[in-house]
């Protein structure tokens, strides 16, 4: 990962099976907190609590969305296409592959080949 984060915490958050459930349900649409909790039988403090700790890795996003009645609420979706775990010379290695458009994509391979 570019983060110096303790590989630790990010297996922990990954390896938490609530966290998974919630990172399931908004990778296969944006839902709001709500959805999240009706969709996985969860409660909605539970759920809250593991989008803090999937938005602290960020491997969810968020976006502020406005109702047929006009209020905002926010809309999580996952923010990474895989994750890769791998034991080099004694030492995990994790690898997050994040959700980018082609530009962004394009830019960040012209760093990694500039270095």
């Amino acid at each position: 990962m570019d983060d110096e984060r303790p590989i630790e915490e990010i297996l922990d958050t990954i390896g938490d099976e609530t966290a998974r459930e919630v990172l399931a349900a908004v990778s296969e649409e944006p839902r709001s907190a709500k959805e999240v909790a009706e969709f996985c039988d969860l409660s909605l403090p539970t759920v809250y609590r593991r989008i803090e700790m999937l938005k602290e890795h960020e491997l969810i996003t968020s976006e502020t969305l406005v109702a047929r009645d006009g209020n905002h609420y926010d809309a999580f979706k996952s923010n990474f296409d895989a994750t890769v775990i791998r034991l080099k010379e004694d030492e995990y290695d994790i690898r997050i592959y994040r959700k980018e458009n082609l530009p962004d994509r394009f830019s960040s391979l012209w760093d990694e080949l500039g270095r």
